[in-house]
């Protein structure tokens, strides 16, 4: 099966025809993104979201004194994009990059709205998405304000295991708000234990 059928069968329980499901595919634009190559860079619009069928991909932004910021990290069946910048169609602040070699499929904010009209099942899909992106950064803003730097380790480990395997430690790092060194001195004790 797609990846994208199966994808909404699991968060909807909804079985898509054959012919639901091409006209839902219709909406979308495959594309092959090389590795380190962005679908976003700052000061662009967001007009796609991407649904990663294969790759990895980090959405970063870039401080005043030239530091990265890893915000989010996106693997096979994630969703990809600047939701601010592509609903308000403002400037994003971020860039998305592919990790890895990557096979997206982009969906416009006009074929969504349409897609979620005219697809009940899609619809459902969109609203699990957003409660779960919500749950998601409240629980990524906790942990940042309250959990020290291992913590945030241990809870990175439990909550995204298979990233550890996609992605190197200094953006592992970047990711959960610590330095590469302070990580390389949490995974040395854990080691030791």
């Amino acid at each position: 099966m797609h990846p994208l059928f199966d994808y909404v069968h699991r968060y909807t329980g909804t079985l898509l025809s054959e012919d639901e499901f091409a006209l839902l595919l219709s909406h979308f634009t495959y594309k092959k993104i090389r590795k380190k190559q962005f679908i976003l860079q700052e000061g662009e619009v967001c007009k796609h979201f991407a649904f990663i069928l294969k790759g990895a991909m980090r959405q970063f932004y870039v401080d005043d004194s030239g530091m990265e910021h890893v915000v989010n990290l996106s693997i096979e069946n994630w969703w990809a994009g600047d939701q601010e910048s592509y609903v308000l169609v403002t400037p994003s602040k971020y860039y998305i990059e592919a990790w890895e070699e990557s096979e997206v499929l982009l969906i416009t904010y006009q074929n969504k709205l349409k897609l979620g009209k005219d697809f009940p099942a899609f619809n459902e899909l969109l609203q699990r998405l957003d409660e779960r992106n919500t749950i998601a950064s409240q629980k990524r803003i906790t942990s940042m304000i309250s959990m020290t730097a291992e913590q945030r380790y241990k809870n990175f480990l439990e909550s995204y295991p298979y990233f550890s395997e996609r992605f190197p430690n200094h953006i592992i790092a970047s990711f959960i708000g610590v330095t590469k060194d302070t990580l390389s001195r949490i995974r040395k004790k854990a080691a030791t234990r």
